[in-house]
């Protein structure tokens, strides 16, 4: 513990080659949040100044801070310091740096903190303009995460972890408005810019879209706008096309019947004999709930039933031997084949039936 001790002390140390190797040495303890805590949070004080050294010791810092960031004293502690905060988006939207993966692994541990739910409307410097031309903090995320997949902005990142920080964010009520109202800077609604990623090759990213879909589909009022195809516009707004996003992951290569093929969107029609589903059975269930909630409305039923969501489900349930995904099948099954006038709203669902946010 002596040793320990004085490693900690090192932190602070006026040599580079002393604190990097503190750091690379404390990086084995950090299972053990304890020892960061005493004297009164002074090494996670040591560690937030660290992530703005030189990239090898930033690195470590940033990865012990991710580790013990899930004690609650720390936790509050790092989410609630908004220079601290302000310090990790100035990092993470500039496109050389090379901690921007731990930075988005720590924003998305640090998520779970209302004081996160700020980042939704604050307003900060311009980063450059690859990155994003928006003033908002969100916006600046956003677009780092939608241009960042594989490594296009930022050689040293693919910023995966954002997702998890955008499903909690979408927890929120002003997070969900966020992600389903248009932005002034692209003319875009932010969800549009995620759907795509719901068959990415980053499980992270794949489960990390998948939760916030799911949680901006608990605004009822806006099924309209997440159901209209891109072509048709709602008050103004292109719609989102949510759909063939939740049923690709959902869909494997089974063929149906002429007539069920011939009625569904035409994005699930003639899937190759390779196309497989979503190995992730918590992702599958995360999109059955989507749909689920989709079918909160009659219009929204109607949708689902004329593009033939049925026989895919059908498929699913019967190629996917668990039990979280058959049951959530089967809810989903109730909903569309029972006659209009028994159809339950979500307010009315029995408490082993009801849905709720995640992340």
């Amino acid at each position: 513990m002596a040793e320990l001790s004085q490693l900690l002390e090192f932190l602070h140390h006026g040599n580079t080659q002393i604190r990097q190797l503190a750091c690379d040495h404390l990086v084995g303890h950090s299972s053990d949040p304890t020892v960061f805590k005493k004297p009164q949070l002074v090494p996670v004080q040591d560690l937030k100044l660290l992530v703005r050294d030189y990239p090898p010791i930033a690195k470590n810092a940033l990865t012990i801070l991710i580790n013990i960031s899930h004690d609650s004293e720390i936790f509050e502690n790092l989410a609630a310091d908004d220079a601290f905060v302000e310090t990790l988006l100035k990092k993470i939207t500039d496109p050389k740096e090379q901690t921007a993966d731990e930075i988005a692994m720590l924003l998305s541990n640090l998520a779970k903190s209302d004081h996160m739910e700020k980042l939704i409307n604050l307003e900060r410097a311009l980063p450059a303009k690859t990155v994003s031309t928006s003033p908002y903090a969100l916006d600046q995320l956003l677009d780092c995460f939608v241009k960042g997949a594989n490594g296009t902005l930022n050689k040293h990142a693919n910023f995966d972890y954002l997702a998890y920080f955008l499903a909690d964010l979408s927890k929120h009520k002003v997070g969900r408005d966020y992600f389903l109202s248009r932005r002034d800077y692209d003319v875009v609604v932010p969800i549009s810019k995620l759907t795509v990623f719901t068959e990415h090759k980053s499980h992270v990213r794949r489960r990390g879209v998948a939760s916030t879909i799911k949680n901006v589909a608990f605004e009822v009022d806006k099924h309209p706008l997440l159901l209209s195809d891109d072509t048709e516009t709602i008050d103004g707004v292109p719609g989102v096309n949510i759909l063939p996003y939740i049923l690709l992951p959902l869909a494997g290569s089974e063929e149906f019947s002429e007539e069920e093929s011939a009625n569904m969107l035409p994005d699930l029609q003639l899937l190759p004999p390779d196309k497989a589903r979503d190995s992730d059975n918590d992702i599958l269930v995360t999109h059955l709930e989507t749909l689920l909630l989709l079918t909160t409305t009659k219009e929204g039923r109607d949708k689902l039933r004329k593009v033939q969501v049925y026989p895919l489900i059908r498929e699913t349930h019967m190629q996917v031997a668990d039990e979280g995904v058959r049951e959530a099948c089967d809810r989903l099954v109730q909903v569309l084949m029972r006659d209009e006038e028994e159809a339950p709203k979500i307010e009315e669902l029995d408490e082993d039936e009801k849905i709720e946010e995640i992340f």
